[in-house]
């Protein structure tokens, strides 16, 4: 089916509309043999808070941007290559529910559908596709993939000491490693992931002492210069060099 339609009129024309909504925002997204699956707005639980996304799968990557006007705008593209993708059922909570974990080795976060249904098409679709690439390549399924971020709203205090509170003054942070939320003391060091980063990048103290303990090196201060407190702000996050940092 995906074969027959890789080179179709219909398959290049929808390609066009997807490359044309996302215009300068994107990257061209034609390319021979690549076949748009399937579209829809998912749910995406970003670092502040759940929001809307509009989602393409295609046979060899998944793209999603923000919708800036339903069906014929989109900016912040992202592309992840399906290669890497692995994918997890989420068990409902509250709100909530219909969702799953995307998993690769540099990113990793939840999505929700509006129904159990479109759930299951999803779900469905992705593994088809990752599992035609693999067959394809020879390669085996990724076995590593990045921490899914715990959202700010869930943590009030440190997860790492349990005794920092966050204020406007003592600003929430990430570690790339573990995705708990911590304070600052609790992740002044860094620590290279060459799946996310080509530069060292902040983790908490716990993960950076398991990761030097793993690496046979010893632990080492890479520690972050302390930045000004920004009382007037109510963003009370740090981690704006994320590439989701409007979410």
């Amino acid at each position: 089916m995906v074969d027959r339609l890789a080179n179709s009129e219909a398959n290049s024309k929808r390609i066009a509309v997807v490359e044309g909504c996302f215009g300068t925002a994107g990257q061209p997204l034609a390319i021979p043999g690549r076949v748009l699956i399937g579209e829809g707005v998912l749910t995406k639980l970003c670092r502040k808070k759940p929001k809307a996304r509009q989602f393409f799968l295609f046979n060899d990557i998944l793209v999603y941007g923000n919708i800036v006007i339903q069906k014929k705008k989109y900016n912040k593209q992202h592309i992840i290559p399906l290669e890497s993708v692995t994918i997890d059922t989420v068990a409902d909570e509250g709100d909530l529910r219909n969702g799953w974990l995307i998993k690769t080795p540099t990113k990793s976060f939840a999505v929700y559908a509006a129904t159990a249904t479109e759930k299951s098409e999803w779900m469905s679709h992705i593994n088809k596709c990752v599992s035609d690439l693999l067959e394809k390549s020879g390669k085996s399924p990724s076995g590593e993939h990045a921490a899914v971020w715990v959202p700010d709203s869930e943590a009030t205090v440190c997860m790492r000491c349990q005794k920092v509170r966050f204020t406007p003054v003592n600003r929430r942070h990430h570690c790339r490693k573990c995705g708990f939320v911590v304070c600052g003391p609790c992740s002044e060091k860094k620590f290279l992931l060459p799946s996310q980063s080509s530069k060292p990048v902040r983790v908490c103290e716990f993960c950076h002492e398991q990761l030097s303990s793993a690496s046979g090196l010893p632990p080492r201060s890479d520690s972050y210069s302390r930045p000004r407190s920004n009382f007037g702000s109510n963003n009370v996050s740090e981690d704006d060099d994320d590439d989701d940092s409007s979410d």
